[in-house]
């Protein structure tokens, strides 16, 4: 390539450039064993039956209404078929077809109810997907075993690094907000409930406490991926994450958050580093540049797009997201509030007869303290109320909600608009007027 050459070509001269696939074999193999982790914990846990056996009823995602638990064992072998997946994922065998599978599998469970939506559940999704068409098996994989390692094109770790910096940087740019930033809060409500451990206890019960570790928590998602890519800095960088993280999973119940951000951040260190921590890998041998499709580089260019529009999106609509929460999932907005609130639902049956008050009663305590904080979640809870009672005759039933919410220790407010019938209102993407901003 001469010094002539179009910044275009130069471009994906280097996107193409061969390195070494160990990096990815080393992301890939932890986010295996992490899914696995997580499936077994769910089994252990007794999730299958509180979480998606139990509740009569479940908040479902607009387009993917038709996602429900399977019937009889039927969740079992999903959880199943998705632990084996994460397994032959670990170990690199049959990479593509097993992370094709977990992504499936747990996008599924997911997707069953809105109301259990984790930021690290729609990360690994995401990965496991991004697995599926990237070389992660080329190296440290049973799918090598036989042929040896082999080079990937570079542009495979410049996608998986640009999935894993808009995690942090997002999170980071959500953190520059006065509650955060100046009353640290939510933080302060959280290390409250420390105060009673050995040493530390009544350290972390101090506002400065809550300061400190809020401007440190700012600062660390906003620049810790350049700090491991940048080599004067990635040592120190490299314990400043994994300290975080582990601090993170120590104080607060993120089950296995703090590990599938450790997981993912490893592609962010250089491409060959597992061969200097197991030294009877071998060096990956040289190879010439692979050819990079222009059908390739535009899905990987259209995909970051939307990994930096998604997150944007909450712009788009009117009030802080933080409190109508339009546009907040999906957007990496980590442990960022701390709401509280009570909704009471109001079914008037027909124009000429009195509301009455009706307490929800066919959601487990987890579903109703996430319903009682979040718009959209009391907007479909008032459509399921209206079909329980379109069931009993009363075609004209109205549905109306009083809620009450505390955002990050402020005193409470009204969420919704209590003279709305939410039953009548449409659900989608569109901005909510009932929401009181």
């Amino acid at each position: 390539m001469t010094d002539g050459a179009r910044p275009g070509a130069r471009l994906h001269a280097w996107l193409a450039a061969p390195v070494d696939g160990a990096g990815l074999g080393a992301v890939r193999a932890f986010v295996g064993i992490v899914g696995l982790w997580q499936t077994l914990r769910f089994v252990a846990h007794g999730w299958v039956e509180t979480q998606w056996l139990e509740p009569a009823f479940h908040f479902t995602w607009a387009g993917f209404d038709w996602v429900r638990p399977l019937p009889g064992g039927g969740m079992y072998a999903l959880l199943a078929v998705q632990g084996l997946a994460a397994l032959a994922l670990a170990l690199g065998w049959r990479t593509r077809l097993a992370a094709a599978v977990f992504a499936l599998a747990f996008t599924y469970g997911d997707l069953v109810d809105k109301a259990l939506y984790l930021n690290h559940h729609y990360l690994l999704s995401l990965l496991a997907l991004l697995f599926v068409f990237l070389p992660v098996g080329a190296a440290l994989s049973l799918d090598a075993r036989r042929r040896g390692d082999r080079p990937v094109p570079r542009a495979a770790y410049v996608l998986l690094r640009a999935q894993v910096a808009t995690v942090y940087v997002f999170a980071g740019l959500a953190k520059l907000h006065p509650d955060w930033l100046l009353a640290g809060e939510p933080l302060r409500i959280w290390l409250q409930a420390h105060h009673d451990l050995p040493l530390v206890g009544p350290l972390l019960d101090t506002p400065g406490a809550a300061l400190f570790m809020g401007w440190a928590g700012m600062l660390h998602d906003l620049f810790i991926v350049p700090l491991l890519l940048w080599r004067r800095t990635r040592a120190v960088a490299l314990v400043a994450v994994v300290a975080f993280h582990l601090t993170i999973w120590a104080l607060f119940p993120v089950g296995v958050f703090s590990f599938v951000m450790l997981a993912a951040v490893t592609v962010c260190l250089p491409p060959a580093w597992p061969r200097r921590w197991l030294r009877a890998l071998r060096p990956t041998p040289p190879s010439s540049p692979r050819r990079i499709g222009r059908l390739a580089l535009g899905l990987g260019a259209a995909w970051v797009v939307l990994q930096l529009a998604l997150p944007l999106r909450h712009l788009a609509y009117p009030g802080p997201v933080n409190w109508t929460e339009e546009g907040f999932r999906f957007a990496w907005r980590v442990m960022l509030i701390d709401k509280t609130g009570h909704v009471d639902f109001l079914v008037q049956p027909s124009p000429d007869e009195p509301p009455r008050v009706v307490v929800p009663d066919d959601l487990t305590p987890l579903q109703a303290r996430m319903m009682s904080t979040q718009p959209d979640l009391i907007q479909d809870y008032a459509h399921h109320l209206a079909a329980r009672w379109r069931a009993r005759g009363y075609p004209a039933v109205a549905v109306r909600a009083d809620a009450w919410v505390s955002l990050n220790g402020h005193p409470s407010r009204r969420l919704v608009d209590p003279a709305v019938d939410l039953a009548s209102a449409p659900r989608g993407l569109a901005p909510k007027p009932w929401i009181l901003r």
